[in-house]
């Protein structure tokens, strides 16, 4: 593996910006980051018939930390709770949610029923009582939920024990997950139950207050790979009209069922092979057979290009539905993390960095750009930018400013230092023992059984008993 340069060593912007040359990366990047009613992070956002009150979001994360029951915990709730303290004036998704427990892709993900209504309203009004206490107002915060079924990722008992929900037999991820060559696939009957429960849970959703629900199609998980059912029979496979007939089948649910209520997704816009390990413990792409590898929504059949084709066909269909709000993303952090949560060090257990980290922000940010530029009507948070560390501002300002992108998701950094964006919107210095650093140990502890969290610089978790077995894990 070659040896790559730590952003947190690039302590000014020229350096930053000669790092990104010398890398041949291409990213758009301000010297300066502007504060006050000026800036470009600072303007509101109009939304159909809502304000949105900066240009700031905080994209879903799974925390592996709800109660066996599908019941926030109170780790849950102190994360919405900094959710809320962030300034982030939209919230997209706040975590991923699942209708029934069996859809889970952790024993200790959150689930919406009749049961567990109650308890997940308490949990939305402390994000938002904290957001109203910090700022004074809640009137310009959206907040939504998003809608979840992990698919061919499902654990919803044991960390240890796969119970794949899949659509399709897949040369390599069959492996992954333990499937068995005969093992049963979802039949379109069990597809047309999963959609009727994800139209409840959205009811449920709206129930409780929140502004819109995320249909969920990135990383893997059922709605992504629906996308990808090229080889499927039946109503929900082959053709791009029967692989949208998911998203448009929940979304006619949603829309009788739940009459008013918005919703957004977000896409895994590319995919590429499945990762493995080489020889060195790099990342290389799986091997596969045939001449076009045909499982990567918007893949160009390499494995490891990208044809933007049929997700802007994709993009068209929800502008047909009347979906504004994307987020863009891509691959799966289970086969291809470096294209979705570019890092310097991977989780325990997986392979390392086949690129420069940098790279694989410019991708993320390059695509997103691109899909906004043939279908500017839609609204679009860009994802990915936690690696950029101290830099994350610089970039995230010239996105927006330049109009490559409506708002500027934040992920791990949210865990780590969630005040960034009130920081960066009221001028003051960042707190850089707090800047994410990419280390992955908050992927790391799920990934084996762990509640997740920054186990780097939060003093919380830092004091967790779990903090000293990812230290274990890590040095093992």
């Amino acid at each position: 593996m070659k040896e790559m340069t730590r952003v947190a060593q690039l302590r000014t912007a020229s350096e930053f910006r000669d790092h990104l040359r010398a890398s041949g990366v291409t990213l758009e990047f301000d010297e300066a980051v502007q504060s006050g009613a000026d800036s470009p992070l600072a303007q509101p956002y109009v939304l159909g018939d809502r304000t949105i009150g900066n240009r700031f979001a905080i994209l879903p994360m799974e925390g592996w930390d709800a109660t066996p029951d599908g019941r926030p915990s109170e780790l849950t709730t102190r994360r919405w709770k900094r959710f809320g303290l962030s300034g982030a004036k939209l919230i997209f998704g706040g975590e991923a949610v699942t209708a029934r427990l069996e859809y889970r892709g952790n024993p200790n993900g959150l689930t919406l029923t009749r049961e567990t209504q109650q308890d997940m309203a308490a949990l939305l009004a402390t994000l938002v009582d904290a957001h109203e206490e910090r700022f004074g107002t809640s009137d310009d915060l959206l907040v939504g939920l998003q809608l979840s079924d992990a698919g061919r990722f499902t654990r919803p008992f044991d960390t240890k024990k796969p119970e794949p929900r899949v659509l399709y037999h897949h040369p390599i991820l069959d492996r992954t997950v333990g499937l068995a060559a005969d093992a049963p696939v979802l039949t379109d009957d069990d597809i047309a139950r999963t959609i009727d429960d994800l139209v409840h849970t959205a009811v449920l959703a709206q129930q409780i207050g929140v502004g819109f629900v995320d249909v969920k199609h990135c990383h893997g998980y059922l709605g992504h790979e629906v996308l990808s059912a090229v080889d499927r029979p039946g109503r929900y496979g082959s053709s791009f009209e029967n692989r949208t007939r998911f998203l448009r089948e929940v979304v006619a649910g949603i829309r009788s069922e739940a009459p008013g209520l918005d919703i957004g997704v977000r896409l895994s816009a590319f995919d590429f092979v499945p990762f493995r390990a080489g020889a060195d413990g790099t990342g290389e792409p799986a091997p596969f057979t045939g001449d076009r590898y045909p499982y990567a929504f918007g893949g160009d059949g390499t494995g490891v290009g990208i044809d933007l084709t049929e997700p802007l066909a994709f993009l068209d269909t929800l502008a047909e539905l009347g979906i504004r709000l994307v987020c863009i993303t891509g691959g799966c952090g289970y086969y291809n993390y470096h294209i979705i949560r570019p890092c310097f060090i991977p989780s325990k257990g997986s392979y390392l960095p086949p690129e420069e980290p940098l790279l694989g922000v410019a991708r993320l940010v390059s695509v997103t750009a691109e899909l906004k530029r043939l279908r500017p009507q839609l609204t679009y948070v860009v994802s990915g930018l936690s690696y950029l560390q101290e830099w994350l501002p610089n970039v995230a300002q010239a996105i927006v400013r330049n109009g490559h992108a409506d708002f500027a998701g934040i992920g791990r950094m949210a865990i780590s230092y969630p005040e960034m964006v009130a920081d960066v919107l009221a001028g003051r210095p960042l707190q850089r023992n707090r800047v994410c650093r990419a280390c992955s140990r908050c992927t790391t502890a799920p990934r084996h059984g762990l509640v997740s969290g920054c186990y780097l610089t939060d003093p919380f978790y830092r004091a967790r008993p779990e903090f000293e077995q990812v230290e274990q894990l890590l040095r093992s």
